[in-house]
This record gives structure tokens, C-alpha cells and sequence, in this order.
């Protein structure tokens, strides 16, 4: 398999990363920072310098042609503020997303989160940071338009809240939950279950819980 991840430095994504390249398979990694080289290189991950804030849809295009897969892990990051949420959740989300169809590459897996329907339609939560709810919202507007686009095959992935903890290969995956956590471990693990076993149009939810991954994904419909 060959799969271009973008946000490729991440926590989630280096830990993908390192399972796809451990077991074979060609990884991409798309990274903002040239610094990041290295610690790519030594997962086993072929980094590309490339800003997804600034390039074209043809810059992307031609970097995701002939991949089996891209998946979107990028994010603005904790410190960033509102304008950074728009332009890297959203924006760079949406971006990929248009090279994905560009390239003829159909499965697509976004990196959401739980917490994103507090936003729908408009709404804004009460008590909650403005900066989140930013987060959110640009979260949300990344899922509607990779769910609309025709020629593409996209899983959106909502974790709950992040955890180092060690994974347990065990989650519950589905459709609506609770609010809770999930070890990043576990949540790169579903990842990898899901490019193996693809989802078209899949929104789920995940947390920490008692289902094998690869049991939790193949019951999916």
C-alpha cells in the first residue's frame, strides 16, 4: 500500500506512520517544517516539504498521484488561534481532499473529533471557548465537504480526548457515543484497521473501550 498522511509529525500520525512503514507498506508524510525531516526519516516515512496554507491543489495533486490512500491528521495545534483553525483543519483538510479526487485517489480518512455536532447549523455552545468552538466549526466544515465530493471515498474519524496513555487494541467505535478518551495509540491503530478495510461515507465516533479494533471496524456498515 502507498499513503501520503498529511500533518505527518502529529502524534497519531507518527505512530501511523511507523505501523505502515514497520509492516511494508510506502508512507508519504507531508510536513510544513523541514526540521521534521529527520524524525520522518527515522520512522521509516518519505517526507515532502509542502505547506498546505499555501500550496495549490496541483502542488497537492502531485504529490498524493498514485497513492492507495491519503488520510488527513494535520491540525493548527493547541496554540494557534482562530484564523489557523480555519485555514489548517479546515482549509488544508478540504485541500487534500480536492487533490485526492484530482489524482483519482478515492479512500480518504479524516481525523475529526468528538464534539462536533455542538456546532452544527450555526450553533454556538455555551461556555466554551471561543477558540474551540472555531476548532469545531472548521472541524465540521471539513467533514461536510469531503462527505459532498463525488469521486472520493472518505472515513471521518472522531476520537475523543487524547490520551499518551499505552494503547489497548481495544475501542468502542460507533456511530454516537459518549464523551471520553482514547489513547492516540488506539486511535492510529483504527486508522490502519480502516485503510485496510475502507468504510465509503463512514462518520464515527471512538473511545477507549472493549472491542478488538479489527473487530470494531469490520462491524461498521
Amino acid at each position: 500500500m502507498r499513503v501520503v498522511i498529511a500533518g505527518a509529525h502529529g502524534q497519531i500520525a507518527r505512530r501511523l506512520g511507523r505501523m505502515l512503514s514497520d509492516r511494508g507498506d510506502t508512507v508519504l508524510g507531508i510536513v510544513r517544517n523541514p526540521d521534521h525531516r529527520p524524525d520522518l526519516e527515522s520512522d521509516g516515512v518519505q517526507p515532502v516539504v509542502l505547506d498546505l496554507e499555501q500550496a495549490s491543489v496541483e502542488d497537492v495533486t502531485a504529490v498524493v498521484s498514485g497513492a492507495d490512500a491519503v488520510v488527513f491528521a494535520a491540525g493548527g495545534g493547541p496554540n494557534s488561534g482562530a484564523a489557523r483553525k480555519d485555514s489548517v483543519d479546515r482549509g488544508a483538510a478540504v485541500l487534500l481532499a480536492d487533490a485526492a479526487v484530482a489524482a483519482g485517489v478515492r479512500p480518504y480518512l479524516l481525523v475529526s473529533s468528538i464534539g462536533v455536532e455542538l456546532v452544527a447549523d450555526g450553533a454556538t455552545p455555551e461556555g466554551v471557548d471561543e477558540v474551540f468552538v472555531a476548532y469545531l466549526r472548521a472541524k465540521l466544515a471539513a467533514e461536510q465537504h469531503v462527505l459532498s465530493l463525488e469521486g472520493l471515498a472518505p472515513v471521518v474519524l472522531r476520537p475523543g480526548s487524547l490520551t499518551d496513555g499505552p494503547g489497548t487494541g481495544r475501542v468502542r467505535l460507533e456511530r454516537t457515543t459518549d464523551r471520553g478518551e482514547v489513547p492516540r495509540d488506539d486511535v492510529a491503530a483504527v486508522l490502519l484497521a480502516l485503510l485496510d478495510d475502507p468504510k465509503d461515507g463512514a462518520v464515527v465516533e471512538l473511545l477507549g473501550g472493549d472491542t478488538p479494533v479489527a473487530e470494531a471496524v469490520a462491524a461498521l456498515r
